[in-house]
């Protein structure tokens, strides 16, 4: 092996490698009539440190992809600053961007479609060598051919194709190519999500042992938790394009602060089949990131949600039933509609939006619903009749609102340890519930 792949690489413990302040990336389909961007990264901040990884997790949608490929400008950021080694990387282009490349790569989550299937392994681990005229020809083939050997696969390798390999030998040669130039910072995107358990093991302490031996910093993003608290120092939380909490892996998993964090670790399997564990079962799915509420992001699904003063007592189910008749209705609003629907709707003629029945009766049917709470139902139930529903949802949302629906919550410090929660709930006004009760699913 060569003295630049056995190079010590110093690591000064807590320094910041990266940093990213209120960093944005949104998509605009161009459309004329609605350009909405679909907002797949919204304000996010937080730092990584020199030599650790941070872990990302969160439902599949949430942003973790976008935020790993904007961090290493494979996606270019709407918004914000991205500060590698206090350079800011988003105001980055032509040569400059290309240099600075060579301290950021990527290893991709499939393995098999990250290859090219036309080039040989050598190929395809000296092509960022190529790119960046890295020494000469000869060396270059004989970087690739240490490179073979340090992610434990072997130097006649260099001639065969991608489709020769088993997956977990796929993701070695993905891995050779990403440490080609030595870089500082590697995004790993689901790195094992395609593999079997067994060779998941495997490709995890590689990157282990690599991360000791060349002193790299990772952005592990993941959705599979256990891996997560095995293999990261702290974790990052996503949700519809926010973070909601960052800590200590540990810390986190063994005490959650933000509801979207409890409910997401409820989710991972118990292997002892006797322990009593309850499952929080989130209602619906998020939200569209083209159109995200405009208080907390976690909202329209949160089961501890702020309630208004008056409403503290109401029974949970119904208390749901009004959550998810609101978010039909926000819901009804986005939903397409035809020109000759727009049309009715402006003369005041019936559509297929203006029945609210069927839906009443689904949520409120086999619920004791308070007259006083009926009222206003119904209230709302006639605007939608008369194709108002713009009434209907504000008639609610004045209603049944909360400081969840209308404010975006700040980050909030929850611990010694400085972890941070995004949730009303750690506000002083708001006592912090000493558990958390699932609702019930509808």
């Amino acid at each position: 092996m060569s003295e630049q792949i056995q190079e010590s690489v110093s690591v000064a413990t807590g320094e910041t490698l990266v940093e990213i302040n209120d960093l944005k990336t949104y998509y605009d389909d161009g459309a004329i009539l609605d350009s909405n961007p679909v907002k797949a990264v919204d304000g996010v901040n937080f730092d990584i440190k020199r030599g650790e990884t941070l872990g990302l997790v969160g439902e599949s949608g949430c942003g973790k992809t976008t935020l790993g490929r904007t961090l290493i400008q494979l996606e270019d950021a709407t918004d914000g600053e991205v500060l590698f080694d206090g350079t800011d990387v988003t105001e980055l282009s032509g040569t400059e961007l290309k240099n600075w490349r060579r301290n950021s790569q990527m290893v991709f989550q499939d393995p098999e479609s990250s290859l090219n299937d036309r080039m040989t392994v050598g190929e395809i681990i000296r092509e960022p060598l190529d790119v960046h005229a890295w020494n000469t020809p000869q060396e270059r083939r004989e970087r690739v051919r240490e490179l073979l050997d340090v992610v434990g696969l072997r130097p006649e390798h260099y001639y065969r194709y991608p489709h020769q390999f088993s997956g977990g030998q796929r993701q070695r040669i993905g891995i050779a190519r990403a440490l080609a130039l030595e870089p500082e910072f590697v995004v790993l995107d689901e790195p094992v999500s395609a593999l079997d358990v067994s060779v998941q093991a495997q490709i995890l302490n590689l990157l282990e042992d690599l991360q000791d031996e060349f002193g790299l910093t990772y952005l592990f993003i993941a959705h599979d938790l256990s891996v997560v608290r095995h293999i990261c120092d702290r974790v990052a939380v996503m949700y519809l394009g926010h973070v909601m909490e960052l800590g200590d892996s540990e810390e986190l998993f063994d005490n959650p602060k933000n509801p979207y964090t409890h409910s997401l670790l409820s989710a991972i399997p118990e292997p002892d089949p006797t322990a009593n564990k309850e499952r929080i079962t989130l209602r619906g799915t998020p939200p569209s990131p083209r159109d995200p509420p405009k208080g907390c992001p976690f909202t329209t699904r949160c089961p501890m949600k702020i309630r208004p003063e008056k409403y503290q007592n109401m029974d949970a189910d119904l208390w749901v039933a009004i959550e998810v008749f609101r978010e039909v209705l926000r819901e009804r609003a986005r939903a397409e509609k035809t020109l000759t629907e727009i049309a009715k709707e402006k003369l005041g003629m019936d559509t297929r939006f203006s029945s609210i029945g069927e839906i009443r009766t689904e949520l409120f049917a086999e619920l004791d619903v308070p007259s006083e709470v009926r009222e206003h139902i119904d209230t709302a139930a006639t605007y939608v009749a008369n194709n108002e529903e713009a009434k209907a949802r504000e008639y609610l949302g004045e209603e049944f609102g909360s400081i969840c629906d209308s404010e975006t919550p700040a980050h909030h410090v929850v611990s010694d340890t400085g972890r941070a929660s995004t949730c009303h709930r750690h506000l002083a006004e708001y006592d912090e519930p000493d558990e958390f009760t699932p609702y019930t699913e509808r």
